[in-house]
């Protein structure tokens, strides 16, 4: 199906062809029977893909990356397609427009996509309301990315991740902390070690707080029939890190006691690309994602997991389209997945056919 409305899609601008598709799932899946027939088509289980990680009970290990549903008005309707966890956001405290449009293009000979969205998003409060509304979508782990507004300033921006983390503490599995987006000014700054630790350290420090304060039996998403528990704290970062920052992050994560990375966000590199380079240079600024960014996040994978001692938890993120690159990523020592861009140009089904792989030819071992 998605192979006949892609072309209809793609004549669209990138924007709005991504909120006609899920709005047009959301209305199709509330006929009645389409849930069911959705997920014969899409969904695909067997206990080998089931894994632990994070100490969270993922039912496979392919994921929604963040970006994708940033207010949560879709993760029901995209859990049908087969996803083991859904990451929601990046949410800030207040709600903000974001930067202005076009802020999302198309490179179709890259299989890529450009975007200076600028955390768009309708505020943590609206997110929490939707959560408690709406429920948890059988067992999909769900994850909170989180971020600050754009007008606070970074001396300031551990305030704004502590608000978005309280309020979503008892509604989301994890939390992602997104210190590494290059369409919000001077955001990366914050992945220089000084103040990430410090940013780390105090949602550490709140995360043992809300822990011990709340040992009593959850509402609204909360597992049933568990206790309210530490949630596992994952730093996202960018993949134009170089290795002695990479050094630093893994001294960080050693230091804080987070449970693991994701690798990575886009990247602001423009090389190598098919795609004409004064097409290119006319788009200017924002993060490129999709395949052109295959290679270096699986570079910065294997390099955090083998200096770790093979023993850093990460999420693997950046040119997944096809299950060679998904492969890829957990060769280089990721346990889970994340999918997005790939999943633009690939469609829906990607997520059965890799999952569907890592049963008959068995998840890769990294080397």
């Amino acid at each position: 199906m998605y192979r006949l409305l892609k072309p209809l899609l793609f004549r669209l601008a990138p924007e709005r062809a991504h909120h006609l598709t899920v709005q047009g799932l959301a209305a199709t899946l509330s006929l009645p029977g389409v849930s069911d027939l959705f997920r014969r088509q899409y969904d695909f289980d067997d206990e080998r893909l089931h894994r632990t990680v994070f100490g969270l009970p993922f039912p496979n290990p392919v994921g929604l990356a963040a970006g994708f549903d940033k207010d949560g008005k879709y993760y029901r309707d995209m859990s049908s397609l087969g996803f083991g966890f859904l990451e929601l956001g990046t949410v800030t405290p207040r709600p903000q427009s974001g930067n202005p449009q076009p802020r999302l293009f198309r490179l179709p000979a890259d299989r890529a996509l450009i975007n200076r969205m600028g955390f768009n998003n309708e505020g943590v409060d609206a997110l929490a309301r939707r959560l408690l509304r709406d429920g948890r979508p059988g067992m999909v782990v769900l994850g909170g990315n989180i971020g600050k507004n754009k007008d606070t300033p970074n001396e300031e921006a551990t305030a704004d991740y502590v608000h978005c983390f309280q309020k979503l503490f008892p509604l989301v599995d994890y939390f992602v902390v997104n210190v590494s987006s290059p369409n919000t000014p001077n955001l990366r700054a914050l992945q220089d070690r000084e103040p990430l630790t410090r940013l780390l350290t105090a949602l550490q420090e709140l995360n043992h707080q809300l822990t011990r304060s709340t040992q009593r039996p959850p509402v609204g998403l909360g597992r049933p029939g568990a206790l309210w528990q530490e949630k596992p704290i994952l730093l996202k970062i960018a993949p134009d890190l170089n290795e002695a920052q990479l050094d630093d992050i893994l001294q960080i994560v050693s230091d804080t006691g987070i449970a693991g990375i994701i690798a990575t966000n886009t990247t602001v590199a423009r090389e190598p690309l098919k795609t004409d380079a004064r097409k290119v240079a006319a788009i200017g600024n924002g993060g490129l994602s999709g395949a052109p960014l295959r290679r270096r996040s699986t570079e910065v994978i294997r390099y955090l997991y083998e200096q770790s001692g093979k023993q850093l938890q990460i999420i693997g993120v950046g040119g997944i389209d096809d299950v060679a690159s998904a492969r890829e990523k957990l060769a280089a020592g990721a346990q889970l997945i994340q999918l997005y861009s790939g999943m633009v140009y690939a469609g829906p089904g990607l997520v059965r056919n890799i999952k569907k792989s890592l049963v008959s030819s068995g998840v890769p071992s990294p080397s």
